[in-house]
Order: C-alpha cells, then structure tokens, then sequence
C-alpha cells in the first residue's frame, strides 16, 4: 500500500503527555530506544498477586492518528486497572508521524518487520519484548483507509474462548461494522470479523500480531477502526471495543 499523507500529529508532544499520564497511573517507563529525537518507550504496571498479562500497542503506521489518542484516552480513563498485570507500547513509528505516512522515514512498513528486523524501532520492540514474560492476552489498535467500519483480525489457533463478539457488539454501539465478504484481502468469519492465516513459514513478511502468536501469546487481535470518520468516534470505538474485550476476559477487581 502506497504511504498516505495523514493529519498533523505531534509525536514528541505525544510522547510527553503519555510519560505524564502514565506516571500518575502507577507505570513503569522502560525506554527501547529514541528515533529523530522522540523516545520509543514502553510501559509496565504489574500488579502483584496472580493476574492475567495484557499487552497493548498503538502507533506503528504513521497515518494512523487515532490509535495512539485512543491508547492515550485508555490510560487516562482508568481503563488499565488492577485486574491485570499491564504492558503498553504507544507510540511505535514516531518518524511515520512526524511524515504522516504508514512507514518510518526509511520506508519501512513496521508492520511488516518483525521478520527481518530491518528498522531501529522492530529491532529494540522485539528486545524489549522478549525480556517479557508471555502474555495472556494482545491487542494491537490500527485504523483502515479503505474501509466503512470498525473490524478486528483474531489469531486463535488454540480456541480459547473469542473476544472477539464482545467486541464487535460494543464497537456497533459507536458506528458501522465493516460488513463486507470480504475485508483487506480476507473472507470474513462473520460480519466485521477475520481468521487470517497464522502460519508464520507461509508468510514472507511477519507483522505484530504474527510476531506476537508465534513467540509470546496465544490470542492475538488487530483492531481496526475506519479512517474516514470522525477521530473521535474512532477513539470512543477503539475504547468500547477493548473495554469490552478486558469486560469478558478478566475477573472483577
């Protein structure tokens, strides 16, 4: 997909509103490293006691804008409770959105290099990621361009119980599902829902979610909210659809 030009967003500024508001919710900053002078930081809360790990990321296409806002909103409604032990990347291609287009500065659709390790960014993520314990649980937030509305992937291989109906029930509750046979390329399970292959030797390039299934998680979704409405729609649809993923998956606090 050719790099589309988004609105401006202020990476660094970005960053700084995050640090703060994630400190004041009680995580931890564990900086990966810093490209054209914004920091690629993630985040750790762990609870103690026995809780279910969540990961969390945002921001890896640049002409994505309303993946970190939501993220950022996530954080400071609260949503990141004492449920469960937290790990969040934010904002992974601060050079994309300093350009406003899908890849970093070099070119490099992110979301496609998690094989190679040809960018900075991948290569101190995947560090970080497996000093890490595995994850039961990872949500990677996207938006699409060439869509009507909201839909998610969900890689299941085991067949734990799906999220991914509560999700698509909250997020109708916002604006459309993508209802459409098929979506970027796929057949839909069921209206606004994937089941893409998940088998790492067929695929040349490994994005996130792939990354993620084949090393530290067994249930892996990528959410995705259409580009054409309203940012804050796409935030409060983002939010209603984890909120109600974290609703099914972990015990009351």
């Amino acid at each position: 997909m050719a790099a589309v030009k988004a609105s401006a967003f202020d990476p660094l500024g970005f960053a700084q509103r995050f640090a703060a508001a994630a400190h004041n919710r009680g995580f931890r900053a564990e900086p990966l490293t810093e490209v054209a002078g914004v920091p690629l930081v993630a985040y750790t809360k762990r609870t103690p006691g026995p809780r279910p790990r969540i990961y969390v990321s945002s921001g890896i296409h640049g002409d994505e804008p309303a993946t970190p806002d939501s993220l950022l909103h996530m954080l400071e409604s609260g949503l990141f409770d004492d449920r469960a032990t937290w790990f969040l990347c934010p904002l992974l291609n601060p050079t994309g959105y300093l350009r406003g287009t899908r890849e970093n500065e070099a070119g490099i659709d992110l979301n496609r290099d998690y094989l190679d390790l040809k960018s900075a960014e991948i290569s101190a993520h995947v560090r970080w990621l497996q000093r890490q314990p595995r994850f039961d649980a990872a949500f990677c937030l996207h938006e699409d361009w060439e869509t009507q509305g909201f839909y998610l992937y969900e890689l299941n291989p085991e067949s734990r119980p799906s999220l991914a109906d509560a999700m698509i029930t909250a997020a109708r509750q916002h604006g459309p599902i993508e209802s459409t046979a098929h979506i970027d390329g796929y057949p839909s399970h069921a209206p606004g829902i994937i089941h893409p292959e998940a088998a790492p030797l067929l695929r040349e390039q490994w994005p996130e979610a792939l990354y993620l299934l084949r090393h530290h998680c067994p249930l892996v979704y990528t959410l995705e909210t259409a580009s054409l409405l309203p940012q804050p729609q796409r935030i409060a649809t983002h939010t209603a659809a984890l909120r109600a993923a974290l609703d099914t998956l972990l015990l009351p606090s």
